[in-house]
């Protein structure tokens, strides 16, 4: 290769995605690796920075990138990295500092994964053209992402869309000052494996309880209290917002055939002006393409 190349970093809660791009945004090639949470934070940036250099010098004719985005769970702050508990010492990070000591002089840009899904999916996917529009990450956690105007709603402290942290009823008093992210362990990925786990006696993971749903009453069950929870949240949401369109991403969107109609039906009861929903273009990739949008900018 002999165009310039822009470098995107996609931590995720399980694993590591990586991909160069030319200016344009297109990919050009991926890798990617476990995140190992369990091991820590710091091995994961280590390791990423490696499959990054090995994979410039392998599809990338060993040329230094042009720009790099990096993403991440969380608000990412120069410092640290608030509202990300699934790596331990993930909130001890300097992100930026790290990935810019690997590439000096190239310029660096960090943001969260939901956001940044959000504006690939805006720019290259299933919400171009709307206004406003909203993307909902499925995955190891929860989130959302609403655009107005083709850019990114932060709020005020960078944690706007951070519905993992939403109450789930009145008896819910702590919430977050109490360490939990209530949503998020009701219908986030890895609660749910969890709770799958503990109700089957073997380990499960989410996408696996999606798939004996369609069999076994006690994981349609839980299928199905998770959904009815989830499309609750979501629905209270259109009704805020008024999106145009929600493109539904992450990784437990592999059972989409599961979870949008659930989300739909809810819509078209709840939401007096119901928003179209569709599945993301990059149901697996965005938060990466979204590393690749984020780097375009600087």
């Amino acid at each position: 290769m002999t165009q310039e190349l822009i470098l995107g970093i996609d931590f995720g809660g399980t694993k590591v995605a990586l991909g160069l791009s030319d200016r344009a945004g297109n990919l050009l090639a991926t890798s990617r690796i476990s995140t190992d949470a369990e091991c820590g934070a710091d091995q994961v940036v280590t390791r990423a920075l490696a499959a990054a250099r090995a994979l410039l010098a392998e599809d990338g004719a060993g040329a230094s990138p042009v720009a790099v985005g990096v993403v991440s769970p969380g608000i990412v702050l120069p410092d640290r990295i608030l509202l990300a508990p699934n790596v331990p010492g993930w909130e001890k990070l300097h992100l930026h500092d790290l990935v810019a000591a690997e590439f000096p002089g190239v310029p660096i840009a960090t943001g969260t994964d939901a956001k940044a899904a959000a504006l690939a999916e805006w720019k290259w996917g299933a919400l171009a053209g709307t206004d406003p529009a909203m993307f909902l990450s499925l995955g190891t956690g929860i989130a959302a992402a609403v655009l107005v105007g083709g850019r990114v709603l932060p709020g005020a402290n960078g944690a706007a869309g951070e519905i993992g942290y939403n109450l789930l009823a009145p008896q819910d008093t702590e919430g977050f000052t109490s360490g939990a992210a209530p949503l998020e362990e009701a219908v986030g990925g890895r609660g749910l494996g969890g709770r799958a786990s503990e109700m089957l006696g073997r380990p499960v993971t989410a996408g696996e309880l999606f798939r004996l749903a369609r069999d076994n009453a006690q994981a349609k069950e839980l299928v199905t209290s998770a959904l009815d929870e989830l499309s609750m949240h979501v629905a209270n949401l259109a009704i805020a917002i008024d999106p145009q369109r929600i493109a539904v991403g992450g990784g437990l969107v592999r059972s989409a055939d599961v979870i949008l109609p659930a989300l739909r039906e809810r819509l078209a009861c709840a939401v007096p002006f119901p928003p179209e929903l569709v599945s993301a273009k990059f149901d697996q990739d965005a938060a990466l393409r979204g590393a690749i949008a984020l780097a375009q900018g600087t």
